[in-house]
């Protein structure tokens, strides 16, 4: 049996993800898988990267395989909920469970950045990443 190997990145050796689509609830979002299934084996967990400039959001959506969290390093904004939301800023953790819609818009007029992970997922296909539409 072989010895794995721990994996490391740069941000700045990451490229930005392509083909994210606002019909999909990515809007003007520039984001980084950091580590993944792709790029670290990382069969059951994501980290990622996300910098939303002034007006940017991720729409609500939520993820049927997969828990997710985020954390707001720089910035403000509001936080997405199945029927709600609310005011975000520097520091705030944010713990969503598989199947438990969010989103977030950046609010203010500046850069919000996020750093984010699922749990269960490598993946977004195996995410069970989905829109949630408002009805």
């Amino acid at each position: 049996m072989s010895t794995p190997t721990p994996y490391r990145t740069n941000l700045r050796d990451v490229p930005l993800v392509e083909g994210l689509k606002r019909d999909d609830g990515w809007i003007d979002m520039q984001v980084q898988f950091l580590v993944d299934q792709k790029t670290a084996g990382a069969e059951n967990s994501v980290v990622g990267w996300t910098v939303l400039k002034p007006g940017a959001s991720h729409e609500r959506h939520l993820h049927r395989n997969c828990d997710e969290f985020f954390i707001v390093l720089k910035g403000k904004g509001t936080i997405y909920w199945a029927d709600s939301e609310e005011p975000s800023g520097e520091g705030d953790v944010v713990y969503s469970p598989r199947g438990c819609p969010h989103g977030f818009k950046n609010t203010s007029d500046e850069d919000v950045v996020l750093v984010w992970g699922w749990n269960g997922a490598g993946s977004i296909e195996a995410s069970g990443y989905e829109v949630v539409h408002a009805d």
